[in-house]
């Protein structure tokens, strides 16, 4: 996915929705913070989303374009309506969303997950496609190792689940440090 298709989901979602701000929580919102991602991050064709202050029209949107339909069929890419509660995210993730909002959205606007928001939702989901993308993201240098343990810090997990995705940041900084070099 392309930013330009993210911010045609994100305006036609606002229609859809009647809300101006659309909360984009998937591994499409990388697209916020980092517009001209490499291609490795923008294999999906989905952009997980939903209304901020009307979630519960989340599955409207997913009906009027979302997976199979007319919309997907004629783009090429599609929204997922989400609840807000899909993601696993660290406390104070709402102050670091990334605003998309330029000629393209035509005064809606998207709220992406800051990055490393993002990966700690993606380490916590923990699914190959989700392992491949944070790690991904550390080779890119576009996350941080001390910014993802402190936001792991900040993240309500069972001891368990924590201490993996704790691996998992080690994992995919196998060096000391981890600064972002991302520009």
């Amino acid at each position: 996915m392309k930013r330009s298709e993210l911010e045609h989901l994100i305006r036609a979602a606002g229609r859809i929705a009647g809300e101006r701000e659309i909360v984009v929580i998937g591994s499409q919102a990388v697209l916020g913070q980092f517009p001209d991602s490499p291609a490795a991050l923008l294999r999906s064709m989905e952009a997980d989303l939903y209304p901020k202050r009307k979630p519960e029209v989340a599955d409207k949107v997913d009906g009027a374009i979302g997976e199979g339909s007319r919309f997907h069929e004629q783009y090429g890419y599609y929204a997922q309506g989400v609840a807000p509660d899909t993601a696993t995210l660290p406390r104070g993730w709402q102050r670091r969303l990334v605003r998309i909002e330029n000629a393209n959205t035509e005064g809606y606007a998207g709220l992406c997950l800051e990055v490393h928001d993002l990966a700690i939702s993606k380490y916590v989901a923990g699914r190959e496609k989700d392992l491949e993308f944070t790690r991904e993201l550390a080779r890119q240098g576009m996350t941080g190792k001390k910014t993802l343990l402190k936001r792991l810090g900040e993240t309500a997990l069972e001891a368990t689940l924590a201490r993996l995705v704790h691996g998992g940041v080690e994992r995919d900084f196998p060096r000391r440090g981890g600064r972002p070099r991302w520009r």
